[in-house]
This record gives structure tokens, sequence and C-alpha cells, in this order.
């Protein structure tokens, strides 16, 4: 059959008009079945690092397999070298040197692998009605209804006054105790269902379950705490209080699952912003030969607090690590930084057709449509935002039509509804270019979020195209 010829509406259209196409119907099997084998190690990623600690640890695992090293001062780097520097535990910047000097500036991933959490208090042991509780102080974003009667583990470290350090994590091997917060029975919960949801739970009740039986043969108080004491002395010889120098996490105990009949979609908890920094350090550890310009990859602690304290992004810790690069080829600091790019990579809000009152439906990032790229995040009148500069947007189009890369653009909701933040402006505070990319995720900081596995591997090959130029 002979195809008939376009009308001019249809020239024009295509010619003139941004047509969004969802990423299925465009690309070809083999690209499919890349999309799900690449996924199939990220959800490896995201079993593994339920803490950003975790990620670090099973990052640099990664790394030394791709023949990366450890990057010491002073240390003499040639061109395809790959090195890492870690930060505390909690943070790791990674680098491939290029063939051009470090005054053309570096190509860089920025993501953070912190998410949102329940952190124990510093004394969180106590006993209540022959029950024994972990009192918990929420960290980041939370909706605090979504974290009662889930399942939970616990996953961290304790540092003991003689320096070693203890490492805690009971709910993630088969055969383990698994723990819980408890919620009031429907029958008795009329005043709560009165209340708003960010006050039905109140922070002070997110108390977890972890014991029940009292000691036996003793007739003090708190016979049940001291029971659970005991148990954890026994197994990891912590007393209570060890807890005061501890950072150990409360997070969902399920593993990352296919979601939907047709597997299409990842369902876990802390894709914010682990499939963005999984993302950045695959493609930097599927590099072949020796890229143009230096490729780093920064996976960075704190960003759901703001970015702040000794492993965020606005430490020291970037600028030492490109610094001492710099150094090796006697090369300044700041005329590196100026030459760079960053793609701030984070995630973004999905449209939700169930919640369309809080979107503005022409620039919300779709399930499927490819990498989300966002010019600004902020809130409102674009606070706290960077604003990437017309160029740099321009670059990153180039760049990703060139290699097949489907991409999007996208806003955090409707302008008035609320917001958020990236590491992206403390990027360009160092005054380097820089645009946020990320992947579009559904029912985003709950404990079980999702996402789309063509768009989690189309975020893999942004990155990628970044780190080649």
């Amino acid at each position: 059959m002979e195809e008939k010829e376009k009308t001019t509406g249809q020239q024009l259209r295509e010619a003139l008009l941004n047509q969004k196409k969802n990423g299925w119907d465009v690309v070809d099997e083999a690209t499919e079945k890349a999309a799900f084998d690449y996924c199939e190690g990220y959800k490896t990623f995201l079993d593994k690092g339920k803490t950003e600690r975790d990620c670090v640890d099973y990052a640099v695992e990664l790394a030394e397999a791709a023949g990366f090293v450890p990057f010491e001062r002073g240390m003499e780097l040639q061109p395809g070298m790959k090195v890492y520097r870690v930060n505390r535990g909690r943070a790791i910047n990674l680098a491939v040197m290029g063939s051009a000097p470090l005054d053309q500036g570096v190509s860089i991933s920025a993501s953070h692998i912190d998410s949102p959490r329940l952190d124990l208090k510093p004394t969180p042991l106590y006993e209540d009605s022959e029950l024994a509780f972990l009192k918990t102080h929420y960290y980041g974003g939370i909706r605090k209804y979504q974290w009662v009667t889930i399942p939970l583990e616990l996953r961290g470290v304790v540092a003991m006054k003689d320096g070693s350090i203890v490492h805690v994590s009971v709910g993630s091997h088969p055969g383990d105790p698994l723990f819980t917060i408890d919620d009031l029975l429907p029958h008795l919960g009329a005043e709560q269902s009165k209340k708003p949801l960010g006050e039905a739970i109140p922070a002070e009740s997110l108390n977890i379950l972890v014991g029940s039986r009292p000691l036996k043969d003793d007739e003090g108080k708190d016979r049940v705490k001291l029971a659970v004491m005991k148990l954890l002395y026994d197994h990891y010889g912590i007393r209570e209080p060890d807890f005061i120098s501890a950072e150990i996490e409360a997070v969902p105990a399920f593993n990352a699952v296919d979601i939907g009949f047709d597997r299409t979609l990842i369902g876990a908890y802390g894709q914010d912003d682990r499939v963005c920094g999984y993302a950045g350090l695959k493609a930097l550890l599927d590099l072949e030969g020796v890229p143009v310009r230096t490729a780093v990859c920064v996976l960075a602690d704190k960003e759901e607090i703001g970015s702040e304290g000794v492993s965020g992004m606005q430490s020291a810790f970037f600028e030492t690590f490109i610094g001492d690069l710099c150094a090796s080829q006697k090369v300044p600091l700041r005329v590196c930084l100026e030459k760079s790019f960053c793609l701030s990579t984070d995630v973004t809000a999905a449209f939700d057709p169930n919640f369309a009152d809080v979107y503005e439906k022409n620039n919300s990032a779709r399930v499927n449509y490819g990498v989300g790229l966002c010019k600004y995040t902020g809130s409102r009148g674009k606070g706290g935002a960077s604003d990437a500069g017309a160029e740099a947007v321009a670059y990153i189009r180039r760049l990703l039509d060139d290699r097949g890369v489907l991409w999007q653009m996208a806003e955090l909701g409707a302008t008035d509804k609320g917001g958020g933040g990236t590491v992206a402006c403390y990027m360009a505070n160092r005054n380097i270019d820089t645009l946020d990319a990320g992947v579009p995720v559904l029912s985003m900081h709950s404990p079980f979020e999702v996402t789309s596995k063509l768009d989690c591997y189309m975020t893999y090959a942004a990155c990628k195209a970044i780190y080649e130029g």
C-alpha cells in the first residue's frame, strides 16, 4: 500500500511543535532489553544500599571491581586512570581522568544517596506497659502516617569509645526479626480521624516496637528493656550508653520489586535519589577508553536536610577532591570549575492523574517519557533554584538528541503548590554551569516509591552522554 503524502498540517506539526511520545512507542527491542537488564543491577543496588553508608560501601565494591583505586593526595595521574575518595563513610567522589587537561574543566554527575527515614534518638530504648520501644527522630520530608504498621529493619553503625566501629543490621538477612510502629485501631480512632494527615501521627509517637518478653528471675523495673539490651549486648557487644555515638536508621524492610503486569515499573524504598546515584555511578563504571574531559561522579549525603554538614554538598569535600586532581596538573581550581559542567541528577515528580490538581500538566514529567530535565527547581518564585541558563539547556538538548536519549522537560508541581530543591544550587554556587535532570517518581518520599524502568535507563544514558561529552 502506498504511503499517503503528509498534509501541510502534519508537516508543520512535525517541524514546529514539541510532540511528546511514550518511550515504549519509540525505542527498539534492543533498547527495551538493555533497560530491563540495567534495572536488575539497579534493584540490587537498592537492596544493598538502604542507607547512605551501605550505598558507599557497595559503590566502592563495584568501583574496585572496575579498576578504580583510592585517590591519595600527590598521586601522579595519567589519562584513563580511575580513582575514588570516600568522605567519612557517607559520601564518595569518583573520577576517570580525561585526555584533556583539567583547565578545560570536568564533566560531573552529582546525586545524593541519603533518603527520608527514621533515625534512632541518642537515648532510644525505653519500656512502657511491659513493651519495649525505640524512640526515633524522622529525617527529611516524610509523611509520618506512611511509616506506621509497615515492616522495618535497622541498619547502621555504633562508634565505640575505643575507636572501633560496630555494624548493625537486623532485618536484612533471612530469618531476622523485623520491627514496626503501631497505629490506633479504627474502632477507637474517631478523634484521630478528624485530624489533618500531617497531625494524625505525631512525631513522638513514631516509636518502634522491639520486644515484649521480660527478663526472667528478676524483680526490678524495666525487665523487657533489660532483656532487649541483653540481646544487643550478647550479639553486638554494645551497652545503652553506646547509642549516644551511634547512627542507626530504621528503613522499610522490603526489597525492590517489579510493578505491574508488564513489569515496566519498579517499586522500592529510597529511589529518591539512589535511582540517579546508581545511574551516575554505573555510567562512570561503564565508560570505555579515555574520555576527553575528566568524568566525575559525586554521591553526596544530607541533601534531604539541606545538603548541610561535613558530608553534604555544601561541604568542602568536593572542592578538595577536584582541587587535589588539579594540583596533579598544576591547574588552579577556579579555572577548572568555571569550565566544568554538572548534571545535577535528582528525581522529579511524575504526573499522577489521581492528584492532577497539584500539577501543571503541560510542564510535568510523565512516566515512560525519558529523563526529566528541569531548568529550575525551588519553590513558588523559583526560591532555592539555580535556574540554569538557556545555553546550558541547549547544550544538553543537543547532547541527548545526538545520542538518541529520550528526555522531557519537567517542573516539580504547579507553581504555587509547593516545590523542592536539589544539590544544583550548591554546584552552581561554585561557578559551574549546572542543570537538573532525573527520573520522574510516583509517591516520592514515601516508603515505597515507583519509577519507570525506561526512565531509569535513559537517566543512565544521559549521565554517560555527559561523561563522554
